[in-house]
Formats: C-alpha cells, structure tokens, sequence
C-alpha cells in the first residue's frame, strides 16, 4: 500500500495497530507509532487507544499509562483499553483506581464495557456486589454486556441459584450468555444440567461457534471426568468441528486435565495445522506438568524450540518456569529467565511472577529478590508469592515483614494472603499468637473477607504449634461451618509435635469419617496405631486399604545432575549406577552411626525382624538420591534434593549426620518446605 503511495488513514493504522498485537509483532508497533506521530495520526483516539493495547500486551503497565497519559485526545474507549490494559497484567486494584479517576473527569462516562472489565477484575464478592449495585444505579443492568459480565462473576463468588436468577433475568442473551451458564453449571460440578443446556442451545437453533464450543470443552476439562469428556468430544465431531484448531486444541487440553495422556498424545501427533502448532505443543507441554511427567515435558520443549515449532509466549514461558520450580532445575530456570528477557516477555507481570516463584522453589533466594526489585510493577500475586517464598524457606519473620511493607505499599490483601500471614506466625523466632488472633479477627471487620476453611486451617496450626491445643479445639467447635479435614490435620499436627494423643485420636477420627477414600488417610491412621505400639490395629487398617484397593501416594526423591533429572524410589535398583549408589550408601551408613547415628523403626512393623527393619530404611528414597548427589558433585559443593512428600524422621536425622560425615551442606525441598542440613544441624529446628 505504502509502495502504491496510497496514503494511510486512522483506519489502516488502527487494522494494521491490530495485527501487530495479535501476532507479537512489537518492533512493526512501534515503527508504526512513530509514523503515526509524524503524520498527526496519533491525534486520532482510535490510533491511540491501539497504540496502548499494542504496548500493554508487549510492554510493561507503566508504560501504557504514560503513552495514556500522552493522548491528546482520549475518549471512553481511551479509559477501558487502559483498565483492560491493568487488568491484563492482572493489576486489578490499579484497575478500580482508574475505574474511580475516569468517574471523577467529567468529559467521560461508563459504559456497559467499562462494567463488563471490572466484573472481571473483581477479587472478592463485595467488590464485585458493588459494581453490580453501580450498574443498577447507572441503569446498566439489562445490557447483554452488564450481564454476561455478572453470569461470569457469581460463577466465581457467587451460588448458582444467583447465576440461574441472572440467566432466566436476562431479556437478552446470546451465545456468550449460554456458554457461560454451561461453564456455570460445570463449575458447580452440575454436569447433567451443564449437558442439557448445552443440547438446548442446538435445540433453539443457536449458533455454535469454536469460542462457544471450545468453552465447553474447556468447562469439561476442569471437571475432569473421562466420560463428560468423551461425551464433548463426540458432539464436537458430529457437528463438524472435529478439524477445527481452536477446539482440537481444547479437545487435546481437555484431556490432558482429566489425566488420559494416552489420547492427548494421539490428538497432538495427528497434529498438521502448521500455522496453529505452538499453541498445541504448549497444551501438550502443560498437560505433561500438571500430570507428574516433567522430563516428558522438558523433552518436548526443547525438541519444540530447536525445531521451530513452539513460540515462546508468556504462556509458555510461565509454564515452564513453573515446571522448573516444581523440580527445582535451576539451571533450566535460569536460561529461561534470559530468554524471557530476550524476547521481551520480561515486563509481563504474570511471567515475572513465575520466574520469581521459580527462584524461590529452587533455593535461590537472592536470585527471587533481585528479579522483583527489578519488576517494573507488581500486584497482589507478586507480594504473596514473596511471602510464600520466605515461608518455604521457614523465614517467617522476613514474611511478616514483607507483609507490613505490602501494606505501605497499598496493596490490597486478598483470600491467599491471609492463609500466608496466618501461617507465618508458626515460623516466628517468639510466640507471636496474640498478634495472630487479631489479625484472624479483623479479617473480616477490617478487610471485608470472610474467613475460609484455609483461613481456620492456618490459624489452628498457628494454636497447634505453639501449644494451645484446647483454644484450637474451641475454635473448631465455634466455626460457622462444619470443619473439614484440612482443619483436623491442622490440629493433629499440634498433637503429634505436643504429645496430645487423646486429642490426637480424635482428629483422626474424624479425618476418616470425612475421607474415608483418600488413600494418605488410611496411611495416616495405620501410623498413629503404630505409633502408640498397636500393630495388630495399623494392620487390619492396611489389610482393608487393600481390599478397598486403594495404593500410597508413590513416594519418590529425585535431584538434578548433568542437566538430567534422576528420580528414586524407595529399594529403588533402576538407576544405571545403582551398584554405585548402593556401595556409597553402605559406606555412607557406617560412617554416619559412627558419629552418633541411630536408626528409627517405630513406623516399620512390628513382626518384622530388627535388621529387615533397618534394611527397609537405609533404602530410602531421600537417602539414595542423596548418596547419588555426593557421588556425583565435587567435594565441598552443596548437594540440592528434592522430595515429594514429607521428610521421614529417619532420614531426616541421616541427612543431619551424612553432613558431618561429607562436609556437606545438603539442601532437601519437601512437601513442608526447605530442609537445610549443615553440620549436624537443620534449618527446621527439627520442627516440620
């Protein structure tokens, strides 16, 4: 067209503005920015408001604001593009802030659109009751938009006899509206009714796109039931959609969220959409982590990037960056980080998020730090996963600091955080408790957030640790709402670090009674018989585990070397130098009761003779991943472990010893957090 000497209008500019976004061309954005300022085309509020969408998906929130702020001639849509634009970078406090300025500057004035947004941006119910009372006030409430947005939001906080009174409400619906109120239903775990609206839809004749479809199939992938699935996938072929990418590519995520791998392997190898190939390899890649395979994952990342087939987005580079946190590949997670930064994904918020998590699940504290005090800005999301990360690292004093800075900052708490600050009372150098309680209590006087299961959890563990087992048993019985077994495992861990075992018996029971099918219930029971020397007891409740045909969560230890992942089970003789491994470990024993090491038995059974028992555990999983570490690194280097469950005390007092022994600092993550043995000592203070 330029060639042609035709000359471009607002129009061209606004289409062209459009495709640079959509498809990650960033430097064209900006080559056309600056013809757009040169030919006064900047003037017009439709060029501009495309010039803060393109800089908002691939720059950082500031500098969207500063481009909005240079806008000569800004307009509605100028106010929702940058409130979009806060709410991309999941900045929804700065969204609300804007939402108010735009109020206050007479020449604008909400529209549906703007209500839509911050229907989104809602964090709690209350914020979102507001806004919803604001569209009533403004007459807003019948607009297909007001309530499409209201559909979605009461999905999320709401019940659904409130999102069924919007729907039947709604004089005007269109596919959206449906497909939200099948997304609904499938939330609220109501799949018959999620599968007769989505026949009725057909039924009056409503017009199936891929976005209604895929949505669907997306609803049904979060549920997770094989057969539901099945059921989608079937209609999706009957009706011709069968070879559409958008919905092939939800049909194949679909599947990888309801755990059949087995068929999303089929789907993504009959792949030949080139031009939609990238998002398939990032579902397959996802699919991978969120089932436990993260070296099939890490496989097909790097074969997807060395042959061109994957597009590193913010999806997938948050993706992996949370896979190498998972397994604690630092150096992995390091690459990827320069990547991110290399390809200009390193101001989205939700990326450095991820890397920021990242560094802190593989032990790099320092690494953690410098990457958010380089963040150009941060949300809630950021400040929680800081104070998550110094709990992992049984720092929680530092997290109650970074908690007060949050709040000098202006940022406004929300559910997670308060389960994190509650927890962190549990971690503090003196016993904090009376301070504990007032936050519990003004959680909802202060901040508007009604306390959850999670929230009571934290706070009886809180009571647990530091002793006050009859105020957490009378805080359980005041509870407006029946206590779960996340809350009576709370409990049972004060009783088991106090000695309580009446107390204790009784939270075990009434775990039981409300998860009779978890297969770590029946283990946790069986331990607590053995414990107090009831063998017969732990081995009827063994004996019924099996006959019920339910199997232990597998236990497994694994650590990164030579850029590959070795995992091991427990008497595990896979691994190609297990004669190695098990020749180190013997050695490695013998030195360890040299210098004052005593194996625990009190969980191996009873019938079972002294020396099988101790056999038992010198096999396990931590203790040959840690041998293979101290094998495989040079003397004097840390030794970085991994473990999937809760440290064993047994293990835990080898590794305290096998550091004296090698004079090794060794770094174990389990389910508890980090586990730092340096001369005999541990960081936990034998407290996890």
């Amino acid at each position: 067209m330029t060639r042609s000497h035709v000359i471009p209008n607002e129009y061209t500019y606004v289409a062209v503005l459009t495709a640079c976004t959509r498809t990650f061309h960033f430097q064209l954005g900006r080559q056309l920015h600056a013809a757009a300022l040169k030919t006064a085309h900047f003037e017009s509020p439709f060029v501009a408001n495309s010039l803060i969408a393109l800089y908002a998906n691939h720059a950082s929130f500031r500098v969207a604001l500063k481009l909005f702020h240079q806008t000569p001639n800004k307009d509605t849509a100028s106010w929702n593009t940058l409130i979009s634009s806060a709410l991309h970078h999941s900045l929804y406090d700065t969204a609300f802030g804007l939402f108010r300025q735009m109020q206050t500057t007479d020449a604008f004035s909400v529209d549906d659109f703007t209500l839509s947004i911050l229907f989104s941006a809602s964090a709690s119910l209350v914020e979102g009751q507001q806004v919803h009372a604001h569209a009533v006030k403004l007459g807003f409430e019948t607009c297909l938009n007001v309530g499409n947005g209201l559909v979605g939001f009461y999905t999320k906080y709401g019940s659904i006899a409130e999102v069924e009174s919007l729907f039947q409400g709604m004089r005007v619906r269109d596919v959206i509206t449906w497909t939200e109120m099948v997304t609904a239903y499938m939330e609220f775990g109501l799949v018959d009714l999620a599968l007769k609206l989505f026949v009725r839809m057909v039924e009056e004749g409503l017009e199936l796109t891929d976005f209604s479809l895929t949505s669907a199939v997306d609803a049904s992938g979060l549920l997770g039931d094989y057969k539901v699935c099945k059921q989608v996938h079937g209609f999706a072929v009957k009706f011709g959609f069968g070879s559409n990418a958008c919905v092939e590519v939800a049909l194949l995520d679909m599947y990888t969220r309801c755990g059949r791998m087995v068929d999303a392997e089929k789907m993504f190898l009959r792949w030949e959409l080139e031009e939609f190939s990238s998002v398939a390899w990032t579902s397959m890649i996802c699919g991978y982590a969120r089932n436990g395979q993260p070296e099939e994952a890490i496989s097909l990342f790097h074969v997807g990037r060395s042959g061109g087939k994957l597009i590193m987005d913010e999806v997938t580079a948050a993706t992996m960056l949370g896979l190498c946190g998972t397994v604690g590949h630092l150096d992995m997670g390091k690459q990827i980080h320069c990547h991110v930064v290399k390809c200009g994904l390193g101001c989205n918020l939700e990326v450095g998020n991820a890397v920021v998590s990242m560094y802190f699940k593989c032990g790099s504290v320092d690494d953690a730090m410098r990457t958010f005090n380089d963040m150009p800005c941060t949300n809630v999301v950021t400040w929680n996963t800081l104070i998550s990360g110094n709990l992992m690292h049984r720092q929680g004093d530092r997290a109650l600091e970074i908690w007060m800075e949050m709040q000098e900052e202006g940022i406004k708490p929300d559910q997670v955080t308060f389960v994190l600050v509650i927890s962190a009372y549990r971690q503090t150098d003196s016993n904090l408790v009376d301070d504990c309680r007032s936050l519990f209590n003004s959680m909802r006087s202060v901040y508007q957030i009604e306390p959850t299961s999670e929230h009571y959890a934290s706070f009886i563990s809180v009571l647990g640790h530091w002793g006050l087992l009859q105020e957490a048993l009378e805080t359980i019985n005041k509870m407006p709402f029946k206590p779960s077994a996340l809350i009576w495992r709370s409990l049972l861990e004060g009783c088991r670090l106090h000695k309580n075992a009446m107390i204790e018996k009784w939270a075990a029971q009434n775990i039981l009674s409300l998860e009779p099918k978890d297969p770590s219930t029946f283990i946790l029971v069986s331990n607590l018989y053995s414990a107090s020397g009831r063998w017969d007891r732990s081995e009827m409740v063994r004996e019924s585990m099996r006959e019920k045909g339910f199997r232990k969560h597998p236990v497994q230890s694994w650590i990164i070397s030579q850029k590959k992942i070795h995992t091991f089970y427990p008497r595990d003789r896979s691994h190609t130098q297990e004669k190695d491994i098990y020749r180190g470990l013997e050695i490695l024993i013998m030195e360890c009761l040299k210098v004052g090491y005593e194996p625990d038995t009190s969980f191996v059974l009873h019938e079972v003779e002294e020396h099988h028992k101790k056999t038992f555990l010198f096999h396990h999983s931590a203790k040959l991943a840690a041998t293979y570490g101290i094998l495989m690194t040079k003397p004097g280097k840390p030794v970085r472990l991994v473990k999937n469950i809760l440290l064993c005390g047994d293990c835990h007092e080898f590794l305290k010893y096998a550091s004296i022994v090698t004079k090794r600092d060794i770094f174990l993550r389990d389910s508890s957090g980090f586990h730092c043995f340096y001369n005999g000592q541990c960081s936990c203070k034998d407290c996890w």
